[in-house]
């Protein structure tokens, strides 16, 4: 199966750290950098909106913690904390606790 690496290249004067989209605290937001899945399940989230660059707001969980709920382009999304961990974020640093 092949991995596919998908990256947004953002200018040096925006200093962001990149964190795992499951690390987003709820109501936090962070901008999509890169979607490291395999090529069919990257595919799948960028056709439903999961864009390098698209701002991505981080929602409430299922009870136990998995599903989360994320919100892109004012639709909300569940997906499961493992893909989650594979979809990173920059985040202005002033923004990060």
């Amino acid at each position: 199966m092949s991995k596919m690496r998908l990256s947004l290249k953002t200018g040096k004067a925006r200093r962001r750290k990149p964190l795992s989209l499951d690390d987003l605290l709820p109501g936090a937001s962070g901008v999509l950098a890169r979607i490291e899945l395999p090529e069919a399940d990257a595919t799948r989230l960028m056709e439903i909106g999961f864009l390098p660059g698209a701002r991505i707001e981080a929602g409430r969980s299922a009870p136990g913690g998995d599903p989360r709920v994320f919100r892109v382009d004012g639709t909300e999304f569940a997906l499961r904390r493992d893909t989650a961990r594979r979809l990173l974020v920059e985040v202005a640093t002033e923004g990060v606790a």
